[in-house]
């Protein structure tokens, strides 16, 4: 093991929704495995979860004082979200985050700080040689991977995982990100390129199911695409374009077709397929030039990010 790790602050932060029935093993592993390898501190956010994830948590605190500090959000907001609230009040050197499901063991916390430690990075993101989630979630981040690849100039090896360490430096260049709709990998991505990877252990969910949901997953998506991209506007321009040549070319296949055989009746059925390709391709450009027309009217109208309702640290409850 690093001889100066000890000598380090580590926060944990781990976004906390629907979670009463592991939070409360996942966080008593931590202290018992940590505690005397780190100055430990570990954030608990919950994500207005509709158990008694609250009730489990605030007895957390209550168990460990020096190590546990617990944030309640008003209303869910989502994982980035709850994140981006984390990190405006951990004070460690270092900052793992990582879901409260067990997915991500408690041992391997280690093996990420000690990557960052060892390679100078700002950021190590996990890895995995085989993940357990389920195909629509393991879909869904092949999608979101394959599509930062682009819109983020995101390096094709990497994988974006939220089993993540980053450092001091990066957590205070991240929180000056202020727009309601944070992207926590997109924002890491434009900071720095002191990025590192390991291969680490990945284990099935023990209790309930993802709370990535459908939904859950294309508001993630949107955020990538609008809030760190111009691409989706570059690419309604050249689509728009390809299909104002398409139609010019059926316009003139029309036009020689009739002068050839002037008794051609009107073609009403390609032109209403015409009209309705057309209308449709429109009516996705207008929607995409209004989702980021919305979402500067939302920046400029100060929505938060997130809202605390409840904090119970060493320096005030409430």
């Amino acid at each position: 093991m690093n001889k100066d790790i000890s000598l380090v602050a580590l926060s944990v932060l781990i976004p906390v929704y629907n979670s009463e029935k592991t939070i409360d093993r996942l966080v008593e592993g931590l202290v018992n495995n940590l505690g005397s390898l780190f100055s430990l501190e570990i954030i608990l956010v919950n994500d207005n979860s509709a158990d008694r994830s609250e009730d489990v948590c605030i007895s957390l605190f209550e168990r460990y004082r020096e190590n546990v500090k617990f944030y309640s959000l008003s209303k869910n907001v989502g994982e980035h979200n709850a994140v981006m609230a984390g990190l405006n009040r951990v004070t460690g050197d270092y900052v793992v985050i990582m879901d409260d499901d067990f997915q991500n063991p408690i041992s391997e916390v280690v093996k990420l700080l000690i990557a960052a430690m060892d390679g100078k990075y700002d950021v190590v993101y996990s890895c995995y040689e085989k993940k357990q989630h389920s195909f629509f979630r393991n879909f869904g981040s092949w999608f979101n991977d394959k599509v930062a690849n682009y819109m983020l100039k995101k390096p094709e090896d990497l994988y974006l995982s939220s089993f993540k360490v980053i450092n001091r430096f990066l957590v205070n260049e991240i929180i000056k990100y202020e727009a309601p709709f944070p992207y926590i990998d997109g924002i890491i991505l434009q900071i720095t390129d002191k990025i590192g990877q390991v291969t680490v252990e990945h284990s099935a969910r023990e209790e309930g199911r993802s709370g990535y949901t459908l939904k859950k997953l294309i508001s993630l998506w949107l955020n990538m695409f609008t809030n760190f991209s111009i691409l989706p506007l570059r690419a309604s321009i050249v689509l728009g374009l390809i299909f104002a040549f398409i139609g010019l070319a059926i316009g003139a296949g029309s036009i020689i077709e009739k002068i050839l055989n002037p008794g051609l009746p009107a073609g009403f059925p390609s032109l209403l397929v015409s009209i309705s390709v057309l209308g449709g391709i429109q009516l996705i450009m207008l929607g995409m030039v209004g989702e980021y027309i919305g979402r500067i009217f939302l920046s400029l109208n100060k929505k938060p990010q997130y809202t605390i309702r409840k904090t119970y640290d060493n320096s005030s409850q409430k």
